[in-house]
């Protein structure tokens, strides 16, 4: 015969009490949760407030400074590009001794570009108007002005050693540019031109005519530039003729200039 399932046993009526004191206990629990948490707040802001808020404050002023120096830099950027403006105007004017004056303080006080850029047009005016000394200390200074963008620095140094060809020694001449005189850099053409042509003052043709044709195949020197090298190659015996109908059409057979016509 089946034996009937078994049930579960009745469970005990609930006590109101009990639940009362339960309830009591987790809110009191609760409370002194809260308290600590409170307590822990307070002794953390009265040990770490002060230098926090200091930090705070510190980091505020900072960002406030930057942003300071930052509308100062836009707006003395903005003053330094008004007066190069005004200088090349004047030059385009045919004024060089206003632009001149224009240019001095800004060369003086400028920033890192634009004072670099004002003594690189002063250098030019000086040139124009034979003051060589002048433009050579122009040039020398933009030339070794470690703050100066690399690109005007390498202009100042060709354009140094152009306007003091005559007077350097070659191997002077060779050791200033000849980092300048390699294909891909941007002075490679004038660069190399004289130091090619300081090799021919050494007596040195073997390394003039390789180094005239590389600039005479270079598709970025300027044509007057290839055409000038084309020829020296030609005279020191070195082919730099990669197309000969087309290099025969063109007209070459003026004597090349003298080496100072790097410069342009």
């Amino acid at each position: 015969m089946a034996l009937p399932p078994s049930s579960p046993p009745p469970k005990a009526p609930a006590n109101p009490l009990a639940q009362r004191d339960a309830a009591q206990q987790d809110v009191f629990l609760r409370e002194v949760d809260d308290a600590l948490r409170e307590d822990e707040m307070r002794g953390f802001m009265q040990r770490y407030g002060k230098p926090l808020m200091i930090l705070v404050a510190a980091g505020l002023l900072a960002y406030a400074g930057y942003l300071w120096w930052s509308g100062e830099q836009q707006q003395q950027a903005g003053e330094h590009g008004e007066k190069l403006v005004m200088a090349i105007d004047s030059i385009e004017a045919g004024n060089l001794t206003a632009a001149d004056k224009q240019l001095a303080p800004l060369a003086a006080d400028g920033s890192d570009g634009s004072a670099a850029a004002a003594k690189l047009m002063r250098a030019g005016i000086a040139m124009e108007q034979n003051r060589t000394a002048e433009a050579s200390r122009l040039l020398a200074e933009v030339a070794a002005d470690d703050s100066a963008p690399q690109p005007y620095r390498d202009l100042a140094t060709v354009r140094d050693v152009a306007a003091n060809f005559d007077t350097l020694p070659p191997q002077t001449v060779v050791d200033r540019l000849k980092p300048l005189a390699v294909p891909g850099n941007a002075w490679f053409g004038p660069a190399g031109e004289l130091v090619g042509m300081a090799y021919l003052k050494q007596g040195k043709p073997d390394l003039a005519g390789p180094l005239f044709a590389k600039i005479a195949r270079d598709k970025d020197a300027p044509e007057s530039l290839r055409s000038r090298t084309r020829q020296l190659a030609g005279l020191l015996g070195t082919d730099a003729i990669d197309d000969p109908e087309k290099i025969a059409g063109s007209g070459d057979g003026e004597a090349p200039p003298a080496a100072n016509a790097a410069a342009q």
